[in-house]
């Protein structure tokens, strides 16, 4: 568990379309990219094993970087015979995102405020208002659309924050998408988004549609 004095002013960088890390939530990550085995090496060496993970942006006033992002800390490493990392992160904090240092690294370095989030240090949430055979039957019906497969068993016996978070990471959505999902301010409301882009996707949506 860290506690907001242990949390860095400043994160390693890990601009990844569509990859989603989520407070107390476990991302698998494939490393092959030099730079990025780099970033993981280093990271390795510091007491925190922490890397920002961000939704790369492209707009017309420059822009490359989304302004949350959430940090997650290597719980688990393997090096493969061809020199590639197999890495899980454990998801931390939410963080916005500041200024990048300037330095020697092939990687991104930002400065960091974890001050909007501290509620991701806490406790797991609930979602009280949670229909889970409702919710569920919805998932069926988008898993089967999506040709997806799943643990239903696990499903139905996970925590709230577990279910909800789990597939806000795993399922296939553009990253604008994931991003909204990051920056729910509450569970409820992720739940809330998961199911208005389950549903989109089950009335044929185009992607041309964000949620806002």
């Amino acid at each position: 568990m860290f506690s907001a004095a242990d949390l860095p002013d400043t994160l390693p960088i890990f601009p990844l379309a569509g990859a989603l890390v989520l407070p107390r939530g476990r991302l698998p990550l494939h490393i092959f990219e030099p730079r990025y085995l780099a970033m993981f090496d280093d990271a390795l060496k510091t007491n925190g094993r922490l890397i920002g993970m961000v939704q790369p942006l492209e707009r017309p006033d420059g822009a490359t970087l989304h302004a949350i992002g959430c940090a997650g800390r290597i719980t688990s490493f393997t090096e493969t015979d061809d020199n590639r990392y197999m890495v899980t992160l454990s998801g931390v904090s939410r963080f916005r995102i500041g200024a990048q240092v300037e330095g020697f690294t092939p990687y991104l370095r930002h400065q960091v405020d974890w001050s909007s989030f501290e509620r991701d240090l806490g406790k797991a949430e609930r979602d009280p208002a949670l229909n889970r055979d409702s919710f569920l039957a919805l998932l069926a019906r988008y898993f089967d659309v999506a040709e997806l497969q799943t643990d239903w068993d696990s499903l139905k016996e996970a925590e709230d924050e577990l279910l909800i978070n789990s597939l806000s990471m795993m399922c296939p959505f553009d990253p604008e998408d994931k991003q909204a999902l990051l920056e729910a301010p509450s569970l409820e409301v992720r739940r809330e988004t998961l199911v208005t882009l389950m549903e989109f996707a089950l009335r044929g949506g185009t992607g041309e549609e964000r949620v806002q």
